[in-house]
């Protein structure tokens, strides 16, 4: 088994540096969307849709960065275990880069996602959620492949880039407002906000039934969630059990706060980003537009942004993500 090296101009301090972020931008341009910031009407919400990407979600930013390093390498097989939207991101990247991929999905995962993932080429094994990292260690070993996790280096350095851009778009942001999983995301974004402007904000969202990120920030160490507890969310790309090691070292270093959201809050939000602006979101990727709706009385002034992190959504059907996007 091989994994991911953590390779930059940040290893002095172990961090992705806003250099790893500009040459990530650079190297992962021919395969990912540059999204644009959507205002909310009579708002000073503005959106990022993310699940506008090729794959529907930002995992194709860190994904395609870090597959492309390992091929780049002599990598032919690389594996991973996710909920679903890493899992087809790194199918897309593997296919892009003529690498063998291999998914673990827990036994809860939507069957669109699923489905997505083998449609990008990847073979897919599914365990229980308890299980996936041990399942993903055991192939890695029996196949030779290279994990990645999904709080790699090079894939907060990847995630990094949606950060640059919403500044150059929004420099006068005062606040950021990110989804959070095993915290990859919120990480990369980080980095590349606070090195535009230490001033903004840049604050992760958790659904209240999957707060383990909230309640590590509070803690100040990282804090486990059984899955018992995680797996309660409709968001279920937002149930990891716990924030990534590496991710969890930037959170704690650039990261200001931390808020959670209910499940109706998420509800209402993803109407709300269809009613309005007619993007789909699913459960994980209205979060943060949650917090706005929220928590906005507290927000610091000036413009407020909103990752909206992925669409992967079924509508019309029975699935955990099926009501929160339908139409008036």
């Amino acid at each position: 088994m091989n994994t991911e090296a953590t390779e930059g101009a940040g290893l002095d301090t172990g961090l992705v540096s806003a250099a790893d972020v500009r040459a990530a931008g650079d190297r992962i341009a021919p395969y990912v969307r540059r999204t644009p910031l959507l205002r909310l009407p009579g708002e000073r919400l503005w959106v990022k849709p993310e699940n506008r990407q090729p794959t529907r979600s930002f995992k194709v930013r860190g994904a395609v960065n870090a597959v492309g390093r390992l091929a780049g390498r002599g990598v032919r097989h690389v594996i991973v275990q996710s909920s679903g939207n890493h899992a087809q991101a790194i199918a897309y990247a593997a296919a892009e880069h003529g690498v063998r991929a291999t998914v673990v999905l827990p036994d809860t995962a939507p069957e669109l996602k699923v489905r997505a993932a083998r449609g990008l080429g990847a073979e897919v094994v599914i365990v229980p959620p308890a299980l996936r990292e041990e399942a993903c260690l055991a192939l890695a070993d029996r196949f030779g492949a290279t994990v990645i996790g999904s709080d790699a280096y090079d894939v907060i350095a990847g995630h990094g880039t949606a950060g640059t851009e919403l500044c150059l778009d929004l420099p006068d942001a005062g606040t950021v407002l990110v989804p959070v999983c095993n915290g990859g995301l919120l990480a990369g974004i980080a980095v590349a906000v606070k090195a535009a402007d230490p001033a903004i904000r840049v604050i992760g969202v958790e659904p209240e039934l999957a707060a383990d990120g909230a309640a590590s920030f509070r803690s100040g160490s990282r804090t486990a969630w059984p899955v018992e507890l995680t797996y309660r969310t409709r968001a279920d790309g937002l149930r990891a059990p716990v924030l990534g090691a590496l991710a969890w070292e930037h959170i704690h270093r650039y990261v200001d706060d931390m808020v959670t959201v209910t499940e109706d809050a998420i509800d209402a939000a993803a109407i709300l980003l269809w009613q309005k602006l007619e993007e789909r979101a699913e459960p994980s990727g209205a979060v943060a537009t949650a917090a706005y709706l929220t928590h906005q009385a507290h927000l610091p002034p000036g413009p407020v942004v909103a990752v909206l992190s992925g669409g992967n959504v079924a509508i019309g059907t029975e699935t955990s993500e099926e009501p929160l996007v339908r139409s008036t």
